[in-house]
């Protein structure tokens, strides 16, 4: 979600409604393809040669849950489409999941067919072109697995950053489901938000150390999970590195080194 390196390439789709994003660049270097929303903040990456790969280090982390879930998600929802990194993982990934994604700006869903691959599938994608707090307010259905991951040209998260936002995905998260998001750890509450996250799930939350980037991915789950051992985590990533072409080492790590007197067991709540 950070980056600054000038671009080689650039195309950029303008908007008829500048109160949500003034405009919405492509640009592409040394073979990576990125999405700007008329700013240097990436909202999206992808490498071309391997467009169905996870480019950045947040989106790997946003997988995690995976990890953890003992049945894969039948019913994953994505708030914030970007470029679709993780709605092409997931659909390659996970193919008896439905995904439902949630997307406020139609120029973003353009950019994600035109130049990020997106799969176009009406049997296993439900495309909603909206506000993500909006929609969490009036869904009903449950989800196994929510990953929220929306910002805006100064890299603001908004309404998607507030209680009322959490409170809604916990109330439609399956008795065994996940929340994940996405964070920008040097935004002004993000504090706050973490501390939502802890008096909304009861302590049922797993903040991973700050990415290089600046990011800060907080995982939550509906009731108490676990307990895991370190051992059998560690598995489970080898076994999905060589299943769905993801190595989640790195971020086992990082959270090995959170779990250090722990003795040796990731749990999410009591």
């Amino acid at each position: 979600m950070l980056n600054n390196s000038p671009p080689l390439e650039q195309s950029t789709i303008h908007s008829v409604h500048p109160e949500v994003v003034s405009s919405i660049d492509i640009r592409e270097s040394e073979g990576v393809r990125t999405l700007h929303f008329g700013s240097d903040w990436v909202q999206g990456a992808m490498r071309v040669a391997r467009p169905w790969a996870l480019e950045l280090e947040y989106t790997r982390a946003m997988i995690f849950p995976l990890i953890l879930c003992e049945d894969t998600p039948t019913r994953i929802l994505l708030i914030g489409l970007g470029a679709a990194s993780l709605l092409k993982y997931l659909y390659r990934h996970c193919p008896h999941a439905h995904l439902t994604v949630v997307e406020i700006d139609p120029r973003v869903v353009q950019a994600a067919r035109q130049f990020f691959r997106m799969p176009e599938d009406s049997k296993r994608i439900t495309l909603v072109e909206g506000d993500g707090a909006d929609f969490m307010g009036q869904v009903s259905e449950t989800y196994d697995l929510i990953l929220v991951d929306g910002f805006d040209a100064r890299a603001r998260a908004g309404r998607l950053q507030g209680e009322r936002f959490y409170r809604d995905c916990g109330r439609v998260l399956s008795t065994q489901g996940f929340l994940c998001a996405n964070f920008l750890t040097r935004q002004r509450g993000y504090r706050s938000a973490l501390s939502a996250w802890g008096v909304i799930f009861s302590g049922r939350t797993l903040h991973f150390p700050t990415l290089d980037s600046g990011n800060g991915v907080v995982l939550a789950s509906a009731g108490p999970q676990g307990p895991w051992s370190l051992v059998e985590l560690r598995a489970r990533v080898l076994a999905w590195k060589k299943n769905h072409a993801l190595d989640l080492g790195r971020i086992l790590t990082r959270i090995e080194q959170l779990q250090s007197g722990a003795g040796g067991m990731l749990r999410l709540g009591q």
